[in-house]
């Protein structure tokens, strides 16, 4: 019995070495696993953080252009709000100025019958010659240009642009010397800029800023110039013309546009 015992001490041994064996071979299958599965979490974490980080950089990118799409949009709406401060001056003051011009025309006319009233009337005699026929009053004339112009006027108030600067374009060639000539041009301007004639704008502009530089319009065709300029891509000559108008006519409304555009530039 004896001899037995160390014999079955072999036997119960013999299949233990295996198991240690797959033991100790399954510990280090399981760390290498463990291991693995570690890093591929760590490079998802940051291939996460990374997306986060760009995520927050576009953010902080979009923010910022944001804010300057705000200022842009503040700025235009300010210059928008001047322009049309200016316009409405400009129909107030043409208003005021074609019926003192109206005024004046009626004046004369009503003048003209009380000298001719004065004068003693001549003998009729059957052999005096024929008279010539008198010339047609100044009055009628002076009627008829303000009546034009207001009608061109009616026409872009009314937005048919091409048709305005139709009607301005007959005005200037009809009355190159009236009193509402310079403004005809400034108009036909503005009209041909607002029906993509650009070519048509800056000939009317220019000739405001180089016949009737003392007018009232002719900082807002200075201005008008630059819109025409910057319309044909011309950056570098629109910015010429607004320096040349702070310069010109620094303190007045349009001078106060030309300086927000440059300094938004």
């Amino acid at each position: 019995m004896k001899r037995l015992l160390p014999l079955a001490a072999a036997l119960v041994l013999i299949p233990t070495a295996p198991v240690h064996a797959q033991l100790f071979g399954g510990d280090t299958e399981a760390r290498n696993q463990v291991f693995q599965l570690r890093q591929e979490v760590q490079g998802q974490i940051e291939t996460t953080s990374r997306g986060q980080l760009e995520l927050a950089m576009q953010n902080e990118q979009m923010r910022a252009e944001l804010a300057r799409l705000r200022g842009q949009i503040e700025l235009l709406t300010n210059e928008v709000e001047t322009l049309k401060q200016r316009q409405k001056d400009f129909y107030v003051d043409l208003d005021a100025r074609l019926r003192r011009f109206e005024s004046g025309a009626a004046g004369n006319a009503s003048a003209a019958p009380a000298s001719g009233d004065a004068a003693p009337a001549a003998p009729a005699a059957a052999t005096a010659p024929p008279q010539a026929p008198a010339p047609a009053p100044a009055p009628a004339s002076a009627n008829t240009e303000s009546a034009d112009y207001q009608g061109a006027l009616a026409l872009l108030k009314n937005g048919k642009h091409k048709d305005a600067q139709t009607a301005f374009e007959r005005f200037v060639a009809r009355y190159p010397n009236g009193n509402f000539t310079a403004g005809a041009h400034f108009w036909a301007g503005n009209s041909a800029l607002q029906a993509r004639d650009v070519a048509s704008a800056n000939r009317h502009f220019k000739t405001v800023i180089d016949k009737y530089p003392k007018e009232n319009v002719a900082p807002d065709a200075m201005l008008g110039l630059a819109n025409s300029q910057q319309a044909m891509n011309d950056a570098a000559g629109a910015r010429r013309t607004l320096q040349s108008l702070l310069e010109r006519y620094p303190q007045s409304n349009a001078a106060q546009v030309a300086r927000q555009r440059l300094n938004a530039r």
